[in-house]
């Protein structure tokens, strides 16, 4: 496991801006066109919960540099379970992770999922390059289908594997952009699609955050039999409120979060 969170957050943007051009133009547009200091609210990863990948395994990479267990949040109708992690050093990222609860899907996907599982080697799994270490299955294209049917999920960590799902742009640190609509606003001007799923707008003043994201962009996937263009990762916009103690809020909406899931769907 790595031993330098700079160095963690570095592979993973890495890895991330490989299958998510969107997001390194996007960067280029914040930072170069308009000046504006860029920095990482955080990152989400995805899992499925069963050994040795459920997302405990996953955690232990964070809570191994100094993160901390903060809240956890429930995706009913998704299928879904998630939990975030948040630094003593208010500059570092916050880390949001969830895994899919496989037990509650059909036989078919379980058996899917449990057999991609089992060509993972658990010895890979603490490994330093785990969390950006992309597919450990081989899987076919057909196979992807049949997941995509039941949960866009399933489907994506078919395709992806290990790697971060999205990076945040912290709005509260931008100097010419304060408002959720503001960014949203640049982001189409550019040509890029909001996500509009519960709104372009997730989140509210009242609920202490607000979120926004660009839908995924699709890139090549080789699959087993075929290569195929499916949605990849996408870019998320944060902005958060202050608690009654004057500190900003560090939480997460499950109400928003179950719309952002939705900025990777295929039929988006």
């Amino acid at each position: 496991m790595h031993t330098d969170r700079a160095s963690l957050f570095q592979h993973l943007w890495q890895s991330y801006r490989e299958v998510t051009p969107s997001a390194e133009e996007i960067h280029r547009i914040l930072g170069a066109e308009e000046g504006q200091a860029i920095v990482n609210d955080h990152i989400a990863l995805r899992t499925f919960n069963l050994p040795p990948v459920g997302l405990d395994a996953l955690a232990e990479h964070f809570l191994s540099l100094g993160y901390r267990q903060g809240g956890e949040y429930h995706f009913e109708a998704k299928k879904l379970y998630a939990r975030h992690y948040e630094h003593p050093d208010p500059d570092a990222p916050k880390v949001f992770i969830s895994e899919l609860l496989v037990e509650q899907c059909s036989p078919a996907l379980q058996a899917i999922v449990k057999n991609l599982v089992a060509q993972v080697s658990p010895d890979s799994v603490t490994a330093d390059n785990f969390l950006y270490s992309g597919r450990h299955w081989k899987v076919d294209y057909q196979t992807y289908r049949t997941l995509l049917e039941e949960s866009e999920y399933a489907a994506w960590m078919a395709a992806w594997g290990y790697r971060a799902n999205h990076f945040t742009v912290s709005i509260n640190h931008l100097t010419q952009f304060h408002t959720v609509p503001e960014i949203n606003q640049l982001l189409k001007n550019h040509g890029y699609t909001v996500n509009a799923s519960g709104g372009e707008v997730k989140g509210s003043p009242d609920d202490l955050l607000e979120q926004s994201s660009t839908m995924a962009d699709r890139m090549p996937v080789r699959f087993s039999d075929r290569e195929e263009t499916v949605p990849s990762c996408f870019y998320e916009f944060a902005l958060r409120y202050p608690t009654a103690d004057g500190t900003l809020y560090s939480g997460f909406v499950a109400a928003s979060a179950d719309k952002i899931f939705e900025s990777t769907n295929a039929t988006g």
